[in-house]
């Protein structure tokens, strides 16, 4: 079935250059020069994937995320304008699943969208698929993306739910964050980059709420992070 995707982005070049190259791969593309009616648009082509400009008139990016993320929880990558970490950051933290430097070789930009589809497509439960983990007390549902804790039931964003099970998966296990990002990302990263963190901080939010679990994902310095069991 061809995949649905939506770029919010004012330069009209850029749009076209996207959607002459996406096309080519049978991706249905929309456009649109910003993101101030988001939801609406989304409602309207039902995208599988929203790729959103963080420089844009009217709204920029990290608002029309926040709009997107209050109502829907389709996949988004965020183009940003290079070495601007906090953008990225503020972006991951609301929970974009992925970004993009510009300016950006459109081949790395299809990568990342084909990434983030097969995340989100795996996220349905399959025949014989381990779908539920437990450990440390908690119960994850990874086809549900719902995590149990103490009777409470709570939804979690697609890259969190993934970085968790992979912990859970490993329990009192020290694990890198090159090797967390590679599973859970499915790519390299640079050496530098430490948006792990930002999701280990997110998924530490998430918990903290609960005392006998505050603690649950402890960082091992010079190494990563690893799940008490």
């Amino acid at each position: 079935m061809e995949k649905r995707i939506l770029i919010f982005d004012d330069d009209t070049k850029l749009q076209a250059l996207l959607r002459e190259y996406l096309e080519g791969y049978d991706f249905v593309v929309f456009c649109r020069p910003d993101g101030c009616s988001a939801c609406q648009d989304i409602g309207e082509c039902s995208p599988d994937l929203v790729i959103l400009d963080i420089m844009m008139p009217g709204k920029d990016g990290v608002e029309v995320l926040r709009d997107i993320r209050s109502k829907e929880n389709v996949p988004v990558i965020m183009l940003t304008a290079r070495g601007d970490d906090s953008d990225r950051i503020v972006g991951l933290e609301l929970g974009a699943d992925d970004y993009l430097p510009k300016p950006f070789n459109p081949r790395e930009l299809l990568a990342r969208m084909k990434a983030v589809l097969r995340r989100y497509d795996g996220g349905a439960s399959k025949p014989g698929q381990e779908n539920i983990l437990e450990a440390g007390g908690l119960r994850l549902d990874t086809s549900l993306m719902v995590l149990f804790v103490e009777g409470e039931e709570l939804t979690l964003p697609s890259t969190e739910c993934r970085l968790l099970a992979e912990l859970m998966r490993n329990p009192d296990v020290p694990m890198s964050r090159d090797l967390l990002m590679d599973r859970v990302w499915g790519r390299d990263f640079a050496a530098y980059d430490r948006s792990i963190d930002v999701y280990i901080s997110k998924l530490r939010q998430v918990l903290k709420s609960h005392s006998r679990h505050t603690n649950r994902i402890q960082t091992v310095w010079g190494t990563g992070y690893k799940f008490r069991g």
